[in-house]
């Protein structure tokens, strides 16, 4: 039996494959298509919201923003950038967010993941515990930093009388490096059960064999946890650690209710300053400059992150 070909209406014949494909109704199509076009209007609209303010953002960053009479803006080059590159006020505030970074999230992976394999030990019971463990997570910033304050005030505070009752009187929002300490232990207390809680679903994927043929072996628990628990949740720790750091960088809330930034700007990470920047004094054009180098530094975060994730396969 032979096998024909299509012939189009020029005369050039067409190879049996592409006869097949044009056939199938399965073959991707070219063009949006009929739920492209129904979605294209919220995309562009949604574009628009983002694309727009973003460029009005770049365009603030080098000029002055005139607020009297309407807003005008009045080119200035590279100035306001120039200024953020040296200003000492502004560079103090990045290693006050770099410190605020490190202890915050490196105390949270720390308790997080003990309080995880802790709790992960836990046969009856777990899930009321587990309850009471993650009722921080689920406050408001806010009234994290409203609880905190008045645990801590020097007058009627509970934990200052507790200092104080062990011969330590001090206040503890009252001097630079033990405000931070206080700022920085809400967030951990806030955050924690978000490491917890990511901890305990890699946990429950670590295989049950693997374990049992360590306990087998004679394997101790904490060469057990340090050789075969950790590298098996590695990955879910990377995942934690990425999403306690993108928002670690841009924290703000306790940090406001508490000591705005004080005393003597001890605590004024640099999201603090870009609000009292723009907000307080109107330096638009400045505050801008300083935003966009936020998200320059969050984007190369995520950079990295993504490029760890990536090696890991977990990029997909």
């Amino acid at each position: 039996m032979t096998q024909t070909t299509a012939q189009p209406t020029g005369g050039q014949e067409l190879a049996p494959e592409r006869v097949q494909q044009m056939k199938d109704p399965r073959r991707p199509r070219r063009g949006l298509g009929f739920p492209g076009l129904l979605m294209a209007p919220a995309v562009i609209f949604m574009a628009g919201l983002s694309i727009i303010p973003f460029l009005t953002l770049i365009g603030m960053s080098f000029s002055r923003v005139r607020l009297l009479g309407g807003a005008a803006l009045e080119w200035r080059g590279l100035d306001n950038w120039a200024r953020a590159l040296t200003d000492p006020n502004l560079w103090t505030s990045w290693a006050s967010t770099v410190l605020y970074f490190v202890v915050t999230v490196g105390l949270e992976l720390l308790i997080g993941v003990g309080v995880a394999v802790a709790l992960h030990r836990v046969l009856r019971g777990r899930g009321l515990v587990l309850s009471l463990v993650l009722l921080p997570m689920f406050v408001a910033p806010v009234i994290v930093g409203l609880l905190g304050r008045y645990l801590v005030d020097p007058t009627f505070g509970l934990y200052t009388n507790w200092l104080q009752a062990v011969g330590i009187d001090i206040d503890p929002l009252g001097s630079p490096v033990t405000a931070f300490i206080a700022v920085a232990l809400m967030d951990v207390w806030e955050w924690t059960p978000l490491i917890t809680l990511i901890t305990l679903a890699g946990l429950s994927g670590v295989n049950p064999s693997i374990l049992e043929a360590a306990a087998l072996d004679g394997a101790s628990r904490t060469r057990t946890l340090f050789h075969i628990i950790f590298p098996s949740i590695s990955n879910v720790l990377l995942v934690a650690f990425l999403i306690r750091s993108m928002d670690a960088v841009r924290y703000f809330d306790i940090i406001t209710i508490t000591t705005n930034g004080g005393p003597a700007d001890a605590t004024k990470i640099v999201p603090l300053r870009l609000y009292e920047t723009a907000f307080r004094f109107f330096d638009l054009g400045y505050a801008a400059a300083i935003g966009l180098m936020m998200l320059a530094v969050t984007i190369a975060m995520a950079k990295v992150f993504v490029r760890l994730l990536d090696r890991k396969g977990l990029a997909q």
